[in-house]
């Protein structure tokens, strides 16, 4: 038997890169029932996708006036070409993506081409427009966009991911008139150059863009790192748990569920932005095909917390006021905790140092330590910063969450970048009582709901208390006792934190 199949052609395309992502049309749609369902009725609301690859945006918009205005403008070619001419807007973000994104919403890579399917347009680029930009250099970094000039300062003939939204001071002048809505799906970040995966987050430039143009609504599916982390963003997180207009987040832990072999560390998000109706957010928040939603203020904390059950835990947690209120972010150490870089080369004789993990112990000389906190001479549970990378399932790696993972460093003994200092203490006794606190499932439960990428910096342990002393060995049920956890809390805890030890393909005993 013959089966028929036509599949979308916008759902079988190839990402350009894990960093600017097509969007499939199931996902758009997702993110369009958002808006108010009125708004496909309105001939006068205006839409923007100010950074289109594929159009698929812009063509979900279209055929939802299409149904919409059907009423209201009856003749179908005068309804076409009302939305595409007054409704619909694009801003391409490279000149292929704007023939890539003309030809799904005109039938045609040029706006007024023989088969264009709205006939009034007249010139090539109609609604969606793309213009090449240049950045703007100062101190060997864009004004705009912060691209690195060495990366991005090339010739012409390379592609130099100018956006055409971004590096403007005034958006507005690209179309010459106000939007109703904005949606879309930016770039997510530049890559820094060098070795490694340093990049710099681009996507909430987009975001902040799109605000200065002041639209009803806002739409946008961005990386979920500015959650908690992700350098740069501090500023633009502030902001969005401040801003009560945000009123509904949805929330994909693991970015495969929403881009299928794509891997966004931290995982993927869209949004609601309202401009006129603030009130607490809804936040849904999807893992392994699980939903949660929960309806609540954004800024309880300095960080959003994703899982709506983990609240109520922190909250009890919190109020038990441990040393006085005092937390492990302001006990563990920064990054270089004695001023050595990772690629600090090794010694033949000096002080005791530990170097990565295939390294080991070797030696540092004295002369390059920085010891300004005195923690040379105290014993010191060491921990990697960065889990196994590409990881996204961060209830099992967390920097230690291997036993074999950390190192108990000695008095006299330090330690590179490649290492933190989670604790450091008078006494091997004290640093093994430490250690066993850190390894339970509850304490790596709080850290776990701060952490969205890669990396364990001291600021991830924000919402685990600092006992102040340390003695015997500290387990599960010694703190749900403590901490008044209750069982459906810790049935909670327990089906997101592995045991330590594991690997994928054990099972934790119970």
């Amino acid at each position: 038997m013959i089966i028929n199949y036509n599949p979308d052609v916008l759902s079988c395309l190839a990402n350009l890169s894990n960093d600017e992502v097509f969007t499939p049309p199931s996902l758009v749609n997702q993110i369009l029932d958002l808006l108010p369902e009125n708004i496909w009725n309105n001939k006068n609301a205006t839409f923007l996708d100010p950074v289109s690859k594929s159009g698929v945006f812009l063509r979900e918009i279209a055929k939802r006036l299409m149904e919409g205005l059907a009423k209201q403008i009856p003749d179908k070619q005068e309804r076409i070409n009302h939305i595409f001419t007054k409704q619909i807007f694009g801003i391409a973000i490279t000149e292929l993506t704007s023939l890539l994104s003309r030809r799904s919403v005109y039938c045609s890579k040029t706006a007024n081409g023989k088969y264009s399917i709205c006939d009034i347009f007249e010139d090539e680029q109609g609604n969606i427009r793309y213009e090449l930009m240049q950045h703007t250099w100062q101190n060997e970094r864009c004004t705009y966009c912060g691209a690195n000039q060495e990366v991005y300062g090339k010739d012409d003939s390379f592609e130099n991911y100018a956006y055409n939204f971004i590096h403007t001071d005034k958006p507005e002048n690209i179309f010459n008139m106000k939007f109703d809505v904005i949606v879309g799906n930016p770039p997510y970040q530049l890559s820094e150059g060098g070795h490694g995966r340093s990049a710099s987050p681009i996507y909430h430039k987009f975001v902040q863009q799109a605000k200065k143009l002041n639209p009803k609504y806002l739409t946008m599916i961005i990386p979920a790192r500015w959650f908690a982390g992700g350098k740069g963003l501090d500023e633009f997180r502030a902001e969005m748990l401040n801003d009560k207009r945000i009123r509904k987040i949805v929330d994909f832990e693991n970015s495969n569920e929403v881009f299928p072999g794509v891997d966004v560390a931290g995982g993927i998000c869209y949004f609601l932005w309202d401009r006129d109706n603030e009130g607490l957010c809804e936040v849904t928040n999807f893992y392994n095909g699980q939903e949660v939603k929960y309806e609540r203020p954004l800024n309880e904390f300095p960080i959003l917390i994703r899982q709506s059950k983990a609240i109520p835990i922190i909250r009890k947690v919190l109020s038990k006021n441990e040393n006085g209120g005092k937390r492990l972010n302001d006990f563990v150490s920064s990054r270089k905790p004695f001023g050595l870089p990772t690629n600090y080369p090794p010694k033949n004789n000096g002080v005791p140092c530990w170097f990565i993990q295939k390294i080991g112990l070797k030696f540092a000389d004295r002369a390059d330590i920085i010891d300004e906190n005195r923690l040379l001479d105290k014993w010191k549970l060491l921990i990697p910063p960065a889990p196994i990378a590409s990881q996204t399932d961060f209830s099992k790696p967390i920097g230690f969450y291997y036993d074999g993972n950390t190192r108990i460093a000695k008095p006299g003994e330090c330690c590179t970048e490649s290492w933190i200092i989670a604790g450091a203490f008078a006494s091997e006794e004290e640093v093994i009582s430490f250690k066993s606190y850190l390894f339970t499932k509850i304490v790596r439960f709080l850290l776990l709901q701060t952490v969205v990428s890669q990396h364990v910096t001291k600021e991830k342990f924000f919402f685990v208390p600092d006992l102040g002393k340390y003695k015997g060995i500290y387990n599960d049920e010694m703190l749900i006792k403590r901490w008044d956890i209750s069982m459906n809390e810790w049935e909670f805890i327990d089906s997101k934190v592995k045991s330590i030890g594991l690997t994928d393909n054990d099972e934790a005993d119970e």
